[in-house]
């Protein structure tokens, strides 16, 4: 098949550009031939990312025969941490574009074949069966910070023979593997996806953020008029945006990568207004379902974003000087009179 096919050709940086220009040919910038490190370039040349998210986003793209799934597909078997890097950089497209076309029902078997070995790297790296949970701090209990203030005595009947187990809270439900994506498992295979970005998204260029919150905003079916209300098909004019089912499974990580772009370390201003704006819509449609989990979790993140927004005072230091030649006199005076 084209994706065994991809999987045994990519076995190296130089292997996965050369498949790369067989692809697209001279939408590729000509600076990639002649990279030092091709893995890098892969991941961060804006020439590289227009070229590849282009036509992902192009009509008739995610087809069983799509050659460029077919090098995602390979390049991410290749098992290089460097190459796989690189695809993970384009989830944010590939997943925006699939879950779009997805409620559609059109065929998307090479969308759906680099999703599922995505989420199996993910499987794997976890184990089967296992979920990803966090130890929630409690103050009665005591840690290397504190001691616990022992509560008053509690009824015989009341105690339960657990009051030393930790306060565990799940972040992720444990995955299953999966030869294939039905419409009721969609949402969690790509919310473990993205949960596979997250963990990445330190390393991810600004324009891959970007173009999750583009996406994020479209799921949630909230844009207003003046957001940008199509996705640019590189072929075919324009495609509308597509509001998708959002279950928890899919609306955590959503909510966790445009929090990172929102309060993360960057120095861009439009990629916060575009999270802003995403944490604005997440909100909004949590509203719709009164899921209190979505609605807290979001309502959070807005207020952080205006927080975010408003500008903090730097702190003033004027007359430091003068008090402290105040407090010196104080000082010698005291001195003088218990003399």
């Amino acid at each position: 098949t084209t994706m065994s096919s991809a999987a045994q050709a990519i076995q190296s940086p130089k292997a996965a550009v050369d498949s790369l220009a067989a692809i697209l040919g001279r939408a590729l910038p000509e600076s990639l031939a002649a990279a030092g490190d091709p893995a890098a370039a892969l991941l961060h040349d804006d020439g590289v990312a227009r070229a590849v998210t282009g036509r992902l986003r192009g009509a008739g793209s995610g087809a069983g025969q799509d050659a460029l799934c077919g090098w995602l597909y390979g390049t991410f078997q290749s098992g290089l941490p460097a190459l796989q890097l690189a695809v993970l950089r384009f989830v944010p497209t590939l997943a925006g574009v699939y879950m779009s076309r997805a409620v559609s029902r059109k065929p998307l078997a090479g969308f759906e074949a680099v999703l599922l070995t995505l989420y199996a790297h993910a499987v794997a790296q976890r184990g089967s069966g296992e979920a990803e949970t966090v130890t929630l701090p409690n103050m009665a209990k005591p840690s290397v910070y504190h001691e616990a203030i022992k509560p008053a005595a509690a009824a015989p009947a009341a105690k339960t023979g657990k009051a030393d187990d930790p306060d565990v809270a799940e972040l992720s439900p444990a995955l299953e593997p999966h030869g294939s994506i039905r419409a009721t498992r969609r949402g969690r295979i790509v919310g473990a996806v993205l949960e596979l970005y997250h963990a990445k998204i330190g390393l991810m260029p600004l324009s891959s953020k970007m173009d999750f919150c583009e996406f994020c905003v479209a799921w949630t079916g909230k844009h207003r008029s003046d957001d940008k209300a199509r996705i640019a098909s590189a072929e075919s004019g324009e495609e509308k945006w597509r509001r998708v089912p959002m279950p928890w499974e899919l609306f955590q990580p959503a909510l966790r990568i445009v929090g990172h772009c929102l309060l993360g370390p960057t120095n861009s201003d439009q990629l916060r207004t575009q999270a802003a704006r995403a944490s604005q819509c997440l909100y909004l449609r949590a509203m719709e379902t009164m899921d209190a989990r979505a609605v807290l979790a979001c309502r959070s993140l807005v207020r952080l974003s205006q927080m975010v927004e408003e500008p903090i005072p730097e702190p003033s230091f004027a007359g430091v000087e003068a008090n402290m030649a105040e407090l010196e006199t104080m000082r010698a005076n005291i001195l003088s009179g218990k003399k």
